[in-house]
């Protein structure tokens, strides 16, 4: 069982930067993928970035790649989303989640998840 609680969210202009972090539950966090998703008003929720479990790779929406990092830091549990050069558009509630896969783009593949955090854009 993995608990995942975001921080960092709010509201900043467009140009602007914002990190997420997503504070995760337990000793096997090194074990998990760990994936971004937003959900916008009236919209799906979507993936953002991942991150493997094993591994540095990362992987991200085409959306946001050039302007998106991910990264973790398994000593503390945490992983993050540095956003930069933020448009309107990227206005969502944003979640992380886990997945014991090792590969993981869709919502379906992850177990655990956050309860969001508000990220909003003014133009």
């Amino acid at each position: 069982q993995v608990q995942l609680v975001e921080s960092g969210g709010g509201l900043v202009q467009a140009g602007g930067s914002l990190r997420l972090a997503c504070a995760a539950s337990g000793r096997t966090f090194s074990s998990y993928t760990m994936g971004w998703f937003r959900q916008a008003p009236g919209k799906e929720r979507e993936f953002v970035a991942r991150i493997m479990r094993d591994d540095p790779n990362t992987y991200y929406a085409h959306s946001v790649k050039g302007r998106f990092t991910i990264s973790r830091d398994n000593a503390k549990n945490t992983v993050y989303l540095q956003m930069n050069s933020l448009k309107p558009e990227d206005t969502a509630v944003y979640y992380c989640a886990a997945t014991r896969l090792r590969f993981g783009v869709t919502e379906r593949e992850y177990d655990y998840w956050g309860q969001g955090t508000q990220v909003t854009v003014s133009s």
